[in-house]
């Protein structure tokens, strides 16, 4: 009977990390593969926005490369493996999803993330993992105007930035970025590492608004 494609995947990635397999495969350790995660889901982005199916498929293999790889190094170090990861993930997946395996109705959308983030929330509670602020679970490592972003949308639902009302049209709005960005490349200065700061600075600032006693 064949095997299925992805058993010969983890033979392959171990035999590149075995001491006769890949120089190149047997340096690597999870620190120095962090950033070719980052690089092939841009590059798989790409390819959706191209409609490319081919060049879907081979960068969603690439990505997958990444996982099969961090999990090959765990196994060798005796973390955890391959089998771990789906089966943590299939778990989670169910859990999380009380109104598709269990007996929890939902009528939209915002239903299902409002369950979702409540489950994930005590999914966390007393761990290490603990969320103790509204604001907790942003990647630290995001793109600055992505983090700003969610930064302000989790800031919004708990209440402690008010929406400010714009005259700006979309178009209006993506000039202005673009302006800026321009504006700071011109002075010598970074974009990104500008509002990066600004974001910290207004992070600090919210979380001591947040533990402020409310009437």
């Amino acid at each position: 009977m064949k095997q299925p494609p992805i058993n010969d995947l983890l033979k392959v990635m171990a035999r590149l990390r075995s001491s006769t397999g890949c120089p190149w495969d047997r340096e690597q350790s999870h620190l120095t593969l962090r950033r070719h995660a980052i690089e092939e889901v841009y590059e798989l982005i790409d390819a959706i926005e191209a409609k490319d199916d081919h060049e879907m498929a081979e960068e969603l293999g690439d990505l997958l490369l990444q996982v099969v790889f961090h999990c090959q190094l765990a196994r060798e170090r005796r973390a955890f493996d391959f089998e771990k990861v789906c089966r943590l993930l299939v778990d989670k997946l169910i859990r999380r999803h009380p109104h598709v395996f269990g007996k929890t109705k939902v009528k939209n959308v915002d239903e299902v993330w409002a369950n979702w983030e409540k489950i994930k929330r005590a999914e966390k509670h007393g761990t290490v993992r603990a969320r103790h602020s509204a604001l907790d679970g942003i990647p630290k490592h995001l793109p600055a105007l992505l983090r700003a972003e969610k930064l302000a949308k989790k800031a919004r639902k708990a209440n402690l930035l008010t929406d400010r009302k714009s005259p700006l049209s979309k178009t209006k709005l993506a000039t202005t970025l673009f302006d800026l960005a321009q504006s700071a490349q011109a002075r010598g200065w970074s974009a990104e590492e500008l509002l990066s700061a600004e974001i910290k600075k207004r992070e600090r600032a919210l979380r001591k608004r947040e533990r402020r006693p409310r009437d």
